[in-house]
């Protein structure tokens, strides 16, 4: 490791289930019967501009039934029948708030702890903290659709060196790495040559310029590179699993095809000793969504979310089966979520609009206690009000379960040792096994 760990860690990777757009609480996991009982009425204390447009002030009902799963009787909307039969692995916190209500500055507060660009992502913070364990592939990866709102600077390394930064590959593409393959006609003898000229080269440009930290980064990179161009066609090749194990995550269909790609990427590399995947699930858009930013259901939550929830549920639901069955769980932390929730008023006639106000996350996995229902948000679903959790409180507990206090992983920057939680955040003790 890069660092001695402080506490004795439960997990030793990362998985991150992004949900761009955000998914609505009240319509996947946080039940409100008052919803329902009050369609239509006047919403007690509704902000028309909490969110990023205008709402009625009027109560929405869900248009989805709920019911209680498992032994812990955790409430979740029929739109994810798959993921409700690991409820008993989830611990669910319905008391999540956060700053912003704009997708870009909220799915930087979620990755960085600060809705301004420049700041460090928690995959970039971790393997700075941990490093990873395979020199051959990168310690830190971002698995994509159609790019999310905020593009590359959502996952930037920000002012912690470059060689933290992610290797992200777009799910969508047949060579999701560009560049991966030698160039045709140079054998492996004489790419190695070739590299270590230019690395010879760079160490003299470097030693000319040793404040520079980029340039060792760059070296870096170019030696991984060299490396990965074994390593990561193998890791990545989801062909290799059985037709069964395909099946079930839902590549041979359509609606599901590409999250269960990244599903089984995602296994496979931290099952290679990858660090951090960081994995930006959603659909091509549809019924009020579009491309970038999947979940968010202004004009029909309804049409929206079904379409969304389709295209992950099966393929998440065998990621944590296929992580159990092979006694991967245990060490593996799953973390769920998007970047904000909707508003329990609505939007039109039939939508949602952006609420940072209340949101519900989950985790599974890696040392958490499975079955653990945590906070709450008021009987609408519209403000945490009991055991709030910020996104400060949710880094610090995935370094805690990582091994690190959240409060000594510093890195000095202009003059300041900086921290991902800033100088707050609370590990949710509760959470943990």
């Amino acid at each position: 490791p890069a660092i001695p760990q402080h506490i004795a860690p439960t997990a030793k990777a990362v998985i991150w289930l992004f949900m761009p757009g955000s998914p609505s609480q009240v319509d996947t996991f946080d039940y409100k019967p008052e919803l329902q009982k009050r369609d239509g009425m006047k919403l007690a204390g509704a902000d028309p501009k909490t969110g990023f447009f205008t709402t009625s002030g009027k109560v929405l009902r869900s248009p989805f039934r709920f019911r209680q799963h498992g032994d812990s009787g955790a409430w979740v909307s029929e739109i994810f029948p798959h993921m409700s039969r690991h409820v008993d692995d989830m611990a669910f916190i319905y008391s999540c708030f956060s700053q912003s209500n704009n997708h870009t500055p909220a799915m930087l507060e979620m990755n960085s702890g600060m809705f301004l660009q420049g700041r460090p992502c928690v995959g970039s913070w971790v393997t700075y903290g941990l490093g990873s364990e395979n020199r051959n592939l990168p310690g830190f990866v971002v698995l994509h659709g159609a790019m999310p709102r905020g593009g590359k600077p959502i996952w930037s390394p920000g002012f912690l060196p470059k060689k933290y930064q992610p290797t992200a590959i777009d799910g969508r593409n047949a060579t999701p790495i560009q560049n991966l393959q030698r160039v045709q006609g140079m054998s492996q003898q004489q790419q190695r040559s070739q590299l270590d000229v230019l690395r010879e080269l760079n160490a003299r440009h470097q030693k000319m310029r040793p404040y520079v930290a980029d340039l060792a980064a760059r070296l870096e990179s170019f030696e991984l590179a060299y490396r990965m161009q074994t390593a990561a066609p193998e890791a990545m090749d989801v062909s290799r699993e059985s037709p069964a194990t395909q099946a079930a995550y839902g590549v041979d269909q359509k609606e599901t095809q590409l999250v269960a790609k990244q599903c089984i990427t995602a296994r496979r590399l931290v099952e290679r000793g990858v660090r951090f995947v960081q994995l930006y699930a959603g659909t091509n858009g549809g019924g009020g969504g579009v491309a970038d930013v999947p979940w968010d259901g202004h004009s029909d939550i309804g049409a929206n979310h079904r379409i969304a929830a389709k295209s992950v549920d099966q393929p998440i639901g065998a990621l944590l089966a296929d992580l159990k069955a092979r006694g991967m769980l245990d060490e593996t932390l799953v973390v769920w979520g998007g970047e904000f929730g909707r508003t329990s008023d609505s939007q039109g006639s039939k939508g949602r609009d952006h609420n940072p106000h209340a949101f519900t996350m989950w985790m599974a996995g890696g040392g958490i206690q499975g079955g653990v229902q945590y906070g709450a948000s008021d009987p609408f679903g519209y403000k945490a009000v009991e055991k709030r959790v910020g996104v400060n409180d949710l880094h610090a507990t995935i370094l805690h379960l990582l091994g690190i206090d959240h409060t000594q992983l510093t890195y000095r920057f202009n003059g300041r040792d900086f921290r991902l939680t800033d100088v707050a955040g609370n590990v949710i003790q509760e959470l943990l096994a």
